[in-house]
């Protein structure tokens, strides 16, 4: 692992498929267009955006079958490096289809293949001490839904051996998993406002209740770092050296939102790898979010177009 700054993990991959057709109607043939093939998952994703920002990462996946031959494939074409955990079964398919006569999107996603403790076991035992070549610890990034047969406490039992092996914990989970990653701690957490509130229990309909769960969650210590996704409204981060807010970056919407969260995280830690303040680093999220928005299919961020965006990005405020 010498050299890594981050490692993904992502118990629940998929082979992600993406088309559109001209109108979604019950009990038709719906004619699409021919579909694009991606590699998927949270940890994928954020290893896949971090890999073109040429940050060194290394994505660990649970593959089966071959779905799971497919994402491999696919990833290697990418040039990632890629440590599979092979598993029985075969890796979940997701489907996304955009319905043209509206822009709606419409996302269908498989339940994955069952995964015992003792695999799960086996991927925490091989991770080793990390090696810090930079200024700061480098991260493990705990991203994605739980697949069959884990228990809520599977991100939670990484988190901790993670901490303890010297590395930074960035989680992107909910429900159950979330609460009991959080009752461990972690280093950042990345929540949905309706995450967050389904976490808390609280309404936090305005931006200061926003803010001040974010705070409070620092404050019990359950977490370093929150970013916020507020949707149209934009992001929020809270570190313990403050709290600040940007607007959503203004882009044509129409290609599907599937990963912008996670090139908003990868941007969030490209931009903190970079030696950015934590108010940059949010303004990169955003741009990187957004450039997600713009791609077609799991396309995700690139460089060139989260540049561009950069430079059109609303102004962070502080809360």
């Amino acid at each position: 692992m010498n050299g890594l700054r981050c490692i993904t993990v992502t118990p629940n991959p998929a082979l992600d498929l993406s088309t559109r057709t001209p109108r979604v109607e019950p009990a038709h043939k719906l004619r699409c267009e021919e579909a694009l093939r991606h590699p998927g998952g949270g940890g994928i994703n954020v290893a896949r955006v971090l890999h073109r920002f040429g940050m060194p990462v290394q994505a660990w996946a649970l593959l089966a079958g071959p779905a799971g031959a497919q994402v491999e494939q696919l990833l290697v074409r990418e040039g990632l490096s890629l440590r599979s955990f092979p598993i029985e079964g075969d890796t979940r398919q997701s489907l996304s289809v955009i319905d043209d006569s509206t822009g709606a999107e419409y996302r269908f996603v498989l339940p994955g293949p069952e995964v015992s403790a003792a695999q799960w076991q086996g991927l925490l035992g091989v991770l080793t001490p990390a090696d810090p070549h930079g200024a700061e610890r480098p991260w493990v990034v705990a991203s994605g839904s739980l697949p069959p047969g884990l228990t809520a406490q599977a991100y939670a039992q990484l988190a901790q051996r993670a901490r303890a092996q010297g590395w930074r914990v960035a989680l992107d989970s909910s429900g159950a998993a979330l609460t009991e990653a959080l009752t461990a701690g972690v280093d950042l957490v990345k929540p949905s406002l309706r995450e967050l509130r389904q976490a808390t229990g609280m309404p936090l309909a305005t931006l200061a209740e926003q803010a001040q769960a974010a705070r409070a969650l620092i404050a019990h210590g359950q977490t370093r770092a929150v970013a916020l996704s507020l949707g149209e409204a934009g992001a929020l981060l809270a570190t313990p050296q403050g709290c600040w807010q940007q607007d959503a970056v203004p882009v044509a919407a129409g290609q599907g939102s599937t990963g912008a969260g996670d090139s908003f995280l990868a941007g969030l830690l490209w931009a903190w790898e970079q030696g950015q303040t934590d108010a940059q680093a949010l303004g990169w999220a955003s741009a990187c979010g957004a450039a997600a928005v713009m791609a077609a299919g799991t396309g995700l961020a690139t460089p060139a177009v989260a540049h561009a965006l950069h430079a059109q990005c609303p102004p962070v405020r502080t809360l």
